[in-house]
């Protein structure tokens, strides 16, 4: 970020110490003969967690609230921001952050999945606060040009990624919700003149919830809103698991539960406890006992089973439903890590595209590639990925030059 003064690095997660470390004092090289002076600001995990919580830390272990400070730069026309990598935090790395610090003897307070008073409300709200995508809303207020530039281009021109081998016969597709999803029920409306509006929820027993007060909205300005019908949901999900099964594909979800930190967590704990619909069933009293909470995946319902007296029945039944259901993609076949484990383990801009250029498909359990059934539940953006698909199984039938240009589409 340069603010005609000064640039401003920023340190995260991601971006490892490694480059931070051979990079930056190349550029404070160059910038030292120009008069311009280079600062740092941490807006790693950690970082922003401790930000949130100067009452409980010492003078010494105070973090100031760096993201706050580059959103506000983010805002003035000579800012000029070049986004690095940064972690979408799911709950279940939130609380491993929150462990480390702890550890560390920062005596920041634990993660209140379901606050019970008004100290915990407020604790999870700062929290929250911090969680998923929560730099790039910020970043990205002002002036943010995500362009390649023509070096970089030109160099991805010459020198394609590799891509696996396609042929007609492949059997991976796309399934998504036919009905009920958040692409039938979108509304917009388009103010004619400045407004003050509320959100509310109207339940079937007639109570009405206030979800938000006093929004103010402009004239020409958009309101947009939408739902997805949770029965429609798990009856899709069913439907997907089984076809799967039927199909002798992979059950493969595909959601971003970082950057929708609404929706889409909620949509992967259905897909958690309907595939293991028997497991949560059988163990529902147990499971409330211990916290589970299917919205933090399957990794989570198995360290919160490690000292319980029923694991071995529990984790039998676990090992039962994965042998009647379909097998599942995996994030790493090598330690049994499917993709229903974490909620961030699969980012779909990430996901998707690296199955396509891999053939099509994913990382069974045997650690083999295998024809995959990627279950996108909404079709606002599952439609790309299924017509990509159809494409590139038409590359080996078509044309050379035609299947080149294929290949970029």
């Amino acid at each position: 970020m340069n603010t005609g003064e000064k640039i401003i690095y920023t340190i995260t997660d991601e971006a490892p110490a490694l480059a931070t470390f051979s990079l930056l004092p190349i550029i404070q090289a160059f910038t030292k003969k120009a008069g311009i002076q280079v600062e740092t600001r941490d807006i790693s995990l950690a970082a922003r967690v401790l930000s949130q919580f100067p009452d409980c830390l010492s003078s010494e272990q105070k973090q100031s609230d760096d993201l706050l400070e580059l959103g506000e730069l983010a805002k003035l026309p000579e800012a000029n921001i070049i986004k690095l990598p940064n972690i979408s935090a799911s709950i279940p790395q939130l609380k491993d952050c929150i462990n480390e610090l702890q550890a560390k003897g920062y005596a920041i307070p634990d993660y209140p999945e379901n606050p019970d008073s008004a100290e915990a409300i407020e604790i999870k709200k700062r929290y929250d606060s911090v969680k998923g995508s929560a730099v790039n809303p910020v970043l990205r207020e002002g002036n943010s040009d995500r362009r390649c530039s023509p070096a970089v281009k030109a160099y991805a021109k010459a020198h394609p990624h590799s891509m696996g081998a396609w042929d007609s016969d492949i059997r991976s597709k796309v399934s998504s919700m036919s009905t009920g999803d958040f692409f039938e029920n979108e509304q917009s409306v388009t103010f004619e003149d400045d407004e003050t509006v509320s959100i509310q929820l109207h339940a079937n027993d007639g109570e009405v919830i206030t979800l938000k007060e006093s929004l103010n909205l402009i004239k020409g300005e958009v309101l947009d809103a939408s739902f997805m019908s949770i029965a429609k949901l798990r009856a899709f999900l069913k439907e997907a698991i089984n076809l799967s099964k039927e199909e002798g594909l992979l059950f493969s979800l595909h959601m971003k539960a970082t950057m929708m930190k609404v929706s889409d967590p909620i949509i992967f704990g259905h897909a958690v406890s309907v595939y293991f619909e028997s497991v949560f069933s059988q163990y529902s009293e147990l499971f409330e006992s211990l916290g589970v909470n299917e919205r933090n995946g399957l990794g989570d319902v198995l360290t919160r089973l490690e000292n319980a007296e029923d694991k071995n029945a529990v984790t039998d039944a676990i090992a039962v439903a994965l042998e009647e259901g379909p097998d599942i993609a995996m994030v790493n076949s090598d330690k049994g890590i499917t993709n229903l484990h974490v909620p961030s383990d699969v980012i779909i801009d990430a996901s998707m595209p690296a199955a396509i250029r891999t053939s099509g498909k994913m990382w069974n359990p045997a650690g083999e590639l295998q024809d995959t059934n990627f279950v996108i539940p909404d079709r606002c953006y599952a439609g790309v990925y299924g017509e990509t698909i159809r494409l590139r199984k038409m590359v080996p039938l078509i044309p050379k030059q035609w299947a080149q240009f294929l290949m970029w589409v």
